[in-house]
């Protein structure tokens, strides 16, 4: 039998989800984390939610949410700091291509290459091979339509990359308004 047990007295489930996240490889389930606490799924969700209140602000880790999923990261306030402590600066630059392309999947995911092409009026091929090598988007699924394209979405690196802790923290989608009408017109077509 346990110290905890026999004395009757179970931490709280913050700390067991903050020492789970912290040993965890990668982004686990909220039901990951209820299986190995022997604890229901709500009471996980609760608990992820109070542990995230309680690192806001005040700590150098945080909770990144991506597809259902949660991990412990580096809070993005020191993203300057642990990248430059793990060597990583020089390969955080992203092209215009890159960068363009990254908010379309963002914004529109999942996306096919096509769809992505579409939006762009170029082709993409360089850019996706280059984003996937980096881990910024992933391969989700494959599409309905002729040929059933391959649909892409956005990982929890793309996350860290932009210091974001889930796509909600997305600034909203707004086109600018054009000043030409058929422009505007071509816009809402598209």
């Amino acid at each position: 039998m346990s110290e905890i047990d026999s004395e009757n007295k179970p931490y709280p489930i913050t700390q067991r989800l903050e020492a789970l996240l912290f040993v965890a490889s990668g982004p686990v389930t909220a039901s990951q984390l209820a299986d190995a606490l022997i604890v229901d799924t709500k009471e996980v969700e609760s608990g992820l939610k109070e542990l995230q209140k309680a690192l806001e602000g005040n700590h150098g880790i945080a909770l990144q949410w991506h597809g259902g999923r949660v991990q412990l990261t580096s809070a993005p306030l020191f993203a300057e700091e642990v990248e430059r402590f793990l060597g990583l600066e020089a390969l955080q630059r992203l092209s215009r291509a890159a960068v363009e392309t990254l908010a379309i999947v963002a914004y529109r995911q999942p996306i096919s290459r096509p769809g992505i092409e579409s939006v762009r009026g170029v082709s993409s091929d360089g850019v996706m091979k280059n984003l996937l090598a980096k881990g910024l988007i992933q391969e989700v699924g494959r599409g309905e339509g002729p040929g059933r394209p391959i649909l892409f979405s956005t990982t929890s690196e793309f996350l860290q990359h932009f210091g974001l802790s889930s796509l909600e923290e997305l600034p909203p989608f707004e086109l600018p308004e054009p000043d030409n009408i058929e422009l505007r017109n071509q816009i809402l077509k598209d």
